[in-house]
């Protein structure tokens, strides 16, 4: 079975930091649901997630990210009304499409040519961003972004404790930061921005008089 530690703690931020780094698969906590989380610049770490979830290898992956200037590492072309977003709902249940940079993976996209991000508004959430993007830069890498769909079996209820998660998945996910309850309880409200005037493509707690 997966170890489940509390998120709060340093050590266990530490520790799932280093197991992304190692392409190993994590369970976290955001402020909508729990998210089943892998280095978004790994490939075969990302291909882990379709394995554990039974997700279809053309559903594409949002990338959550700890950090406004990771934008350019994922995305290129950036509007500014993206920008405009970023900083009145980030953190925070915001994901926008973007057309995605050279260097993001077709796995992670589902072969499209936009990708998803985000950058969640869960404080154990942000602490493991923002010390995943340290390991890599410690090592030279860029990045530090991970691909985190819904931690539950594709086409199940979205998990909101970190015992859902457990329950879901077993032992394909290594270790769990438990967070507590999800505040939102809802996928993140899904806007696009790369073909023009911005649309919204799934309603969520964020709503369409907030974004306007």
């Amino acid at each position: 079975m997966p170890e489940v530690v509390p998120g709060q703690s340093v050590e266990a931020i530490d520790q799932a930091a280093s197991l992304l780094n190692a392409g190993q698969l994590i369970g976290l906590p955001t402020e909508t649901v729990y998210g089943l989380a892998a280095d978004a610049d790994n490939q075969d770490a990302v291909a882990k997630i379709f394995a554990a979830k039974g997700r279809p290898a053309d559903h594409p992956l949002i990338v959550h990210i700890g950090a406004d200037d990771l934008l350019t590492h994922y995305a290129r072309e950036i509007p500014e009304g993206a920008w405009a977003l970023a900083e009145a709902f980030w953190p925070g249940p915001l994901t926008m499409i973007l057309k995605k940079a050279p260097g993001v993976h077709d796995v992670v996209t589902g072969g499209q040519d936009t990708v998803g991000i985000r950058m969640p508004g869960h404080p154990v959430a942000l602490a493991l961003l923002r010390a995943f993007a340290d390991v890599k830069r410690q090592a030279g890498n860029p990045g530090g972004g991970v691909a985190a769909p819904s931690a539950n079996r594709f086409g199940r209820i979205s998990p909101t404790v970190a015992q859902h998660v457990v329950d879901e998945l077993g032992d394909a996910v290594p270790l769990i930061l438990d967070g507590g309850d999800c505040l939102v309880g809802i996928e993140s409200t899904i806007v696009d921005l790369s073909r023009g005037a911005p649309v919204i493509l799934r309603p969520g707690a964020i709503t369409a008089d907030q974004l306007s």
